[in-house]
């Protein structure tokens, strides 16, 4: 099993639970609240590390309460940190409201002192970027740091992966071409390339136009109708697995992501490890939270073996 080296956010979730978004103006009472860690890089390593692999967290924190639960959930996860601490300013928090009958949700996450990470930071940490064996990363942090970090991992010789979220609309030129991997979902895809995501044959569609702008693979989650991965010799779409009744689907695309990367990590093929990605996100929707419903390398190998 080789190192997973992520770059990324950390954030405080404060999760209201309802029967429906309020309107602007408007007071709902929740169904329930609950306050936990997240943050897209951060539930990424999370993931990573307990689907198996040796992952390590680049990110800044303050010096505060938040800042103490991240610490404490990657060293129950396993997670290495590398950590820039920023004493003045505050550690990240976002606000996601979780639509009770659906499970589905919407998120507003403001990145605190994490929103300053830059390229200096990146080379900082540049030895252990280029002895990964998969280095993902995300765009909840300024783009200069992650565009810095793929470039050092793949100097290294490190896979890179690319989880575009959140995408507004199309990267800059260049910045794919340094991406082994980039994994969208319908929404991203949809804001990267311009066309409209909501099926198979869609994603297939616009995987093909991110490789056209540089990436070596692009692979679209699809939620229920699982993943689409393409590269230059191969189209595969993985169903999704049936693990159980959803109950919240805010963690699942960052299960996927460290699921596929400690895939890699451990030498799997791509599309073998989209398909263990894709049963870490089957399990993590099962349960409430984000860093939370991570699933152990035990619990997919077991919904893996299930499925065949």
């Amino acid at each position: 099993m080789g190192r997973v080296v992520i770059l990324g956010v950390f954030v405080a979730d404060a999760t209201f639970r309802a029967a429906r978004q309020p309107r602007m103006g408007e007071t709902l009472l929740g169904e329930g609240f609950a306050l936990g860690p997240g943050g897209k890089g951060s539930n990424q390593a999370v993931a990573a590390a307990r689907a198996g692999a040796e992952t390590h967290m680049i990110t800044r924190l303050g010096r505060d309460t938040f800042a103490d639960m991240a610490h404490r959930v990657w060293a129950e996860a396993g997670v290495t940190p590398a950590v820039i601490v920023d004493p003045a300013g505050a550690t990240g928090a976002a606000g996601i409201f979780v639509e009770a009958g659906t499970g589905e949700n919407a998120i507003v996450i403001c990145p605190g002192v994490a929103a300053d990470l830059g390229a200096a930071d990146v080379e900082a940490a540049a030895d252990l970027i280029g002895g990964a064996a998969v280095f993902v990363t995300q765009l909840e942090q300024p783009l200069a740091a992650a565009v810095r970090g793929l470039d050092l991992a793949r100097a290294g010789g490190a896979l890179t992966v690319l989880n575009p979220a959140p995408a507004t609309g199309p990267l800059p030129d260049g910045v794919l071409s340094s991406c082994d991997f980039v994994t969208p979902n319908e929404t991203e895809a949809a804001a990267l390339t311009g066309l409209p995501v909501t099926s198979p044959e869609d994603a297939l569609a616009a995987a093909a136009a991110l490789r056209a702008a540089g990436a070596g693979a692009a692979i679209v989650t699809l939620g229920a109708q699982g993943a689409l991965f393409h590269d230059a010799t191969r189209t595969v779409h993985v169903p999704a697995f049936a693990a159980g009744p959803v109950v919240e689907t805010t963690g699942a695309g960052d299960a996927f992501n460290g699921g596929f990367a400690a895939g890699l990590a451990r030498g799997l093929d791509p599309a073998a490890a989209t398909r263990r990605g894709c049963a870490a996100a089957a399990i993590s929707v099962t349960r409430p939270g984000t860093a939370a419903s991570m699933p152990t390398a035990r619990e997919i190998e077991a919904l893996l073996a299930d499925a065949i």
